[in-house]
This record gives C-alpha cells, sequence and structure tokens, in this order.
C-alpha cells in the first residue's frame, strides 16, 4: 500500500500558537508555567511540549553515530554494551568459580574486587582468570591496579591472545582518595606518575583502560546531573594536562581513560547526560589537536546509582534499577553494572545476583536494546535536554577552570560546598515528599519490620572512602534518615508494641476515604500500625472503636466544613493520652486550635520532622 501526496493534506501543519491557544482553554485560566513547566534541580524549566523550532540552534544535530563529536555514540553499527558483575574476592579459586559460572549464565565482563592491601603475585592473577577467552570478554581489577598490571601483561603475552582484543582495565582512580576523604595519600603528582606508569605498562593492550575516572562519587553524594557533569569534566581535564605535563601525547593518553559514573532514575535526563558527555569530551579533546578525532572518544563505565536505593520495600530497589540500566544503555555506555536489589544492606545472594544480571539480559535479547544506536536521537525533548545539560555543565567546568582546576577547587571547598548544598536540598524534598521513594516516604509496606540495626550499613566497595569527613564528599543514601526513623519504631515494637493508629472515618464519602488514605500512608512512613475503617455514623461511634482498639494516635478524616464540629466533639470525647490529629489543613484551623488542637497533618508537613515529633510524644 502506498500513500498518496493527498494524503498528508488530511493533516494540515499545526503552529506553536495553536498548540498553545488548546492548552491554555483546557488549563481553564490556570497558569502555564506553574502548571506544566517543571523546573529541574539543575536548575532549568523543562516545557511539556517541544517542536522542531526549538532545537533550531542546537548546534550538534545532523551527525551519525560514530562521528565526532559522538554525541549519539562511539559505535555505528550496533549498541552493545558489556553486561559487567562485579566479584569481591576473598578466596582466589572460589572468586574464579563464581566468575566463570557467572559468564556461563549472561554476564561478559567481570569485576574483580580485590584487597588493596594485599600483594598479588602472578600465579594470583592466572588463578583468578584461570579458563577465561580474553578475547571475547572484559576483565577488570579493582583496588590494586599497580600491583595487578604488570603479571597480567605477563600472562597475556604467555597466552598468546590478541592483544587488539583484549578489554576491561585495573581501574587505578587517580582522585578517588581526593574525593573521598579530601587529600591525596601522597601527592598529585605522584598519582600522574604512577598514571604514566600503567599506560606504558600497557601500551601493547590498545584497548585495556587503566584509568578510570570515578565521577560516580558525585551521584552517590547527592549531586545534580550537571554537577556530575562539570565535575568529571573537570577530572578529566586535570588529569590530561597532569600527564601531558608528565610527557606523555594525547593519543597515549585518553584511549586508556575511562569515566565511571552512576546512573539515577530521572529517566531522560540520564540519557541525555551521556549523550552531553560525549559531546563535551569530545570537543575538550579536540583542543588539543590529536591525529584523528577517534582519540576524542569518552568510554563510560556505569553503573546503578545507591543514593535512591532503600533498605525498606527493598524488592523497588528492581524497578530503580531497571530504569537506571534503560537510561545507561539507551545513552550509549560502554559497560554497566547492574546492582543487586539487596547490594545496600547486604552481601548480595546467588538470587538477587542473578536478578540482576538478567535484569541486563532482557534489555539485550527481548528489547533488543543492543541492535539500534541511539533510538533516542532526534527527539526533540531528548536533543532540548542534551544540550541543556551540556550548557549548564559546561558552566560548572568553567567556574572549576577559573578557580585554577579541579584539585585547587576541590582543596578549597568549592565542590564539597556546592554538591553539598544541592544534597541538603534533596534531602528536604524527600522530606516534604517533593522527591519521591517509594516504600520509604511514600506508600510505605504497612507490615515490614526491620530490628537488626546493622541491616543499614555503609556496603562502599572503595577502601579509602568513609561515610563523613571533614574535607571529603559525603557518601550517603537518601533514604537514611527516614529508615533511621522507623527503625526506632521497630526497636521500640520489640519490648513496647507497635503503636497504633487509628482513623476516626466519618462525613463526607469522598474527603474522609482520601483523607484516611493519605494518613494512613503518612504514619506508616515511621512504622506505625496503622488502621483504616469504612466510617462512623457518630462521633461517639467512632471514640468508642478507637478506645477498643487501644489507639495511641487518632486521625479524623472528614471534610473542611465538618470539621469545625466534629473536630471539638472528638477531641473532648477522647482519653487526653490520646494523641488527637487532624486529616488537612482546613480553614477553620486557627479556631481549633484555640480549642487546644494542635495536631495537623497535610501535604505541606515536613513528613521527617512531624513523624519525628509523634514519636516523641509517644516516648520512642
Amino acid at each position: 500500500m502506498t500513500l498518496g501526496k493527498d494524503f498528508f493534506k488530511e493533516f494540515p501543519p499545526i503552529s506553536t500558537e495553536q498548540w498553545m491557544d488548546k492548552i491554555n482553554a483546557d488549563l481553564k485560566g490556570a497558569d502555564f508555567n506553574r502548571k506544566l513547566v517543571w523546573r529541574t534541580q539543575e536548575g532549568f524549566n523543562v516545557n511539556p511540549f517541544y517542536r522542531s523550532e526549538d532545537l533550531e540552534e542546537i548546534n550538534h544535530l545532523g551527525t551519525l553515530p560514530g562521528e565526532f563529536p559522538f554525541v549519539r555514540g562511539n559505535k555505528k553499527g550496533k549498541n552493545d554494551w558489556f553486561i559487567r558483575q562485579d566479584i569481591k574476592v576473598n578466596d582466589l579459586k572460589e572468586a574464579n568459580k563464581k566468575a566463570l559460572n557467572v559468564l556461563m549464565r549472561g554476564a561478559d565482563s567481570i569485576g574483580f574486587i580485590l584487597d588493596c592491601k594485599k600483594e598479588y603475585t602472578k600465579e594470583d592473577i592466572k588463578t583468578l582468570i584461570n579458563e577465561f577467552h580474553l578475547e571475547v570478554i572484559e576483565v577488570n581489577f579493582m583496588n590494586a591496579s599497580g600491583k595487578v598490571l604488570p603479571h597480567f601483561v605477563e600472562i597475556v603475552d604467555e597466552l598468546g591472545v590478541d592483544k587488539t582484543k583484549v578489554r576491561g582495565g585495573v581501574c587505578f582512580a587517580p582522585f578517588k582518595r581526593l574525593n573521598c576523604k579530601g587529600s591525596f595519600k601522597s601527592t598529585a603528582k605522584e598519582q600522574f606518575e604512577k598514571a604514566k606508569m600503567l599506560i606504558e605498562v600497557s601500551k601493547d593492550l590498545p584497548n585495556f583502560k587503566v584509568i578510570n575516572l570515578q565521577a560516580k562519587v558525585f551521584n552517590n553524594a547527592g549531586s545534580s546531573i550537571i554537577q556530575e557533569v562539570g565535575y568529571s569534566l573537570a577530572m578529566g581535564v586535570e588529569l590530561l594536562e597532569g600527564l601531558l605535563a608528565e610527557g606523555l601525547k594525547i593519543e597515549e593518553i585518553t584511549p586508556k581513560i575511562r569515566f565511571h559514573y552512576a546512573v539515577g532514575t530521572t529517566y531522560f535526563m540520564e540519557i541525555a547526560k551521556f549523550r552531553a558527555l560525549r559531546l563535551l569530551w569530545a570537543k575538550i579533546v579536540e583542543a588539543y589537536k590529536p591525529k584523528n578525532t577517534d582519540y576524542c572518544k569518552m568510554h563510560i563505565h556505569a553503573e546503578t546509582s545507591d543514593w535512591n536505593k532503600t533498605v525498606y520495600d527493598p524488592y523497588v530497589n528492581m524497578l530503580r534499577t531497571q530504569t537506571e540500566g534503560m537510561s545507561a544503555v539507551l545513552g550509549g555506555v560502554d559497560s554497566f553494572v547492574l546492582k543487586p536489589f539487596d547490594t545496600v544492606f547486604e552481601e548480595s545472594a546467588e538470587f538477587s545476583e542473578r536478578i540482576a544480571r538478567n535484569q541486563q539480559l532482557l534489555l539485550k535479547e527481548e528489547v533488543n536494546l543492543d541492535k539500534v544506536v541511539d533510538p533516542a536521537g532526534g527527539a526533540y525533548y531528548i536533543e532540548y535536554l542534551t544540550q541543556a545539560i551540556a550548557e549548564h555543565g559546561w558552566d560548572i567546568f568553567l567556574q572549576v577552570q577559573d578557580l585554577g582546576g579541579y584539585i585547587k577547587a576541590f582543596n578549597e571547598g568549592f565542590v564539597k560546598k556546592h554538591i553539598t548544598e544541592t544534597a541538603r536540598k534533596r534531602d528536604m524534598n524527600i522530606a516534604t515528599r517533593r522527591e519521591n521513594l517509594l516504600g520509604t516516604n511514600q506508600f510505605p509496606n504497612f507490615e515490614e519490620m526491620i530490628t537488626n540495626k546493622d541491616k543499614i550499613a555503609d556496603k562502599n566497595t572503595c577502601c579509602c572512602s568513609s561515610k563523613s569527613n571533614d574535607n571529603g564528599l559525603e557518601i550517603y543514601r537518601g533514604a537514611e534518615a527516614f529508615e533511621e526513623l522507623r527503625l526506632k519504631t521497630d526497636a521500640y515494637s520489640e519490648k513496647n508494641g507497635r503503636p497504633k493508629v487509628q482513623m476516626l472515618t466519618i462525613g463526607h464519602l469522598n474527603m474522609r476515604k482520601a483523607r484516611a488514605q493519605f494518613a494512613c500512608n503518612f504514619f506508616a512512613c515511621a512504622g506505625f500500625e496503622v488502621h483504616d475503617h469504612n466510617g462512623f455514623n457518630s462521633i461517639e461511634e467512632g471514640v468508642k472503636y478507637c478506645e477498643e482498639q487501644k489507639a495511641k494516635i487518632v486521625v479524623l478524616c472528614s471534610s473542611d466544613d465538618e470539621y469545625a464540629t466534629l473536630a471539638p466533639e472528638a477531641y473532648e470525647k477522647l482519653d487526653k493520652d490520646v494523641i488527637f490529629v487532624v486529616a488537612g489543613a482546613p480553614a477553620c484551623m486557627d479556631e481549633l486550635k484555640e480549642k487546644g488542637i494542635t495536631n495537623f497533618v497535610h501535604v505541606k508537613c515536613n513528613l521527617l520532622e512531624t513523624l519525628q515529633q509523634y514519636q516523641s510524644k509517644l516516648g520512642i
């Protein structure tokens, strides 16, 4: 079937003005910007729709995948990536056995997490990679790069494999200790000297990366996406300058660098982040005049973020990691670790590791995301986000350069100050539910209970990191404050029973149901035992029922108009030891306060602080 030329006459072009007229008519006088324009935490606005005219000033359009500036990815014919699983090495033979098992079950990249305090021999490394086919998989070594690389190079020589097909890396992270602790263990120059040595030792392995620029630390400290972009690029330039000063050429340096990012759940923003990063890095390296543009490619390894993962209702973590995996893959990363859902609070079991591998395998084998390069390319929204992130990230990069580079900016407190400011804003957004963590500050599992405080622990594999320090970035999870809150209730409940919150629902059917649902979720976030009710015929009936249930907190759920009479009546009839709460912020709130009713829960409450206050009232 072919479409005639007259077919498209049935669909005449619609102008932006026509769209806006229709939208404003549907808004019925409401403000367009307040209702439909989203202000991101990155500091720019996102409109509800985009058109081709919005892309007229974007310069990176018109290029193909695999072409400079690589905004559409480094690859031309496909979008394949390495599915990586990291394995902590306690016993060499057991680690090798597990790695072979993992490779047989779909992974094609292994990351060995080594003990940075241990000396590894050539035989140790042979044991670790025994029966590996290095031409078809990736192999990575973390935490002991300088000790492992010479042995690995010798083993590759002995095996006689095609050295151009050996992929992976040793993950030497020159800025890791600076970011985590606030200072280098030695000096910056010594870090660059070590990086130079690693580059020289691995010169015959062109696709084996030896320098890991760990930008994941910014994400896991609560940064914004544009801060990730700006600061990671500044780290990259600091490294380039340091290695050029050591006598290396730009063509020797860039193929050995791998950027390491974490991926959050702002789906489209994360896709655009990787596109913007490649664009900016290509432009930066181009300024050093390499022999050809292939040296301008940014090589990216990514993993799911720890910052947004939760201990309570942990299976929700699988939903988070799935969208994060899709963002990374659609954004064109080279390798990816999708962490098991339980990794933030315990050593992952075989079940959770299998699920995590299969999540990536689904994206590759079922969704075929490895078959199409940059499927988001040309989408007006994605292209706008790519440009916006690039512009705002570049502004941050320039600010760092004006301060003298990344190391000086970090030492002066610039980096930590601005990331901390963003993290505190995000903390407040979580506390007030402007940013939702499903199962933690919104729609918690009412029945869940944890009594082992050790389950909420720092599982960071970085051997130089700490949870909090004076000069380094604070690595933490956004859910921790709520988890501590709920853990207190769980511990209290073991000896005293779980505090019961009873809904006293009465009056207007729709309003009482809506407010009861809101209040149940509100108090369940603290681990209280919440009980709803279909509705009472009178305050007397409701009060009697609440007393029979031995409720510690009673929440009146009704309409604003009815609160004026129902709230004082319920307050007078309830035992004064019971905490009486009104669900909502009615117009008669001031009048109710004059009658002694002081507790109200509503959408404008700071959920965290309010629940902490109720815990205090209950003696928790």
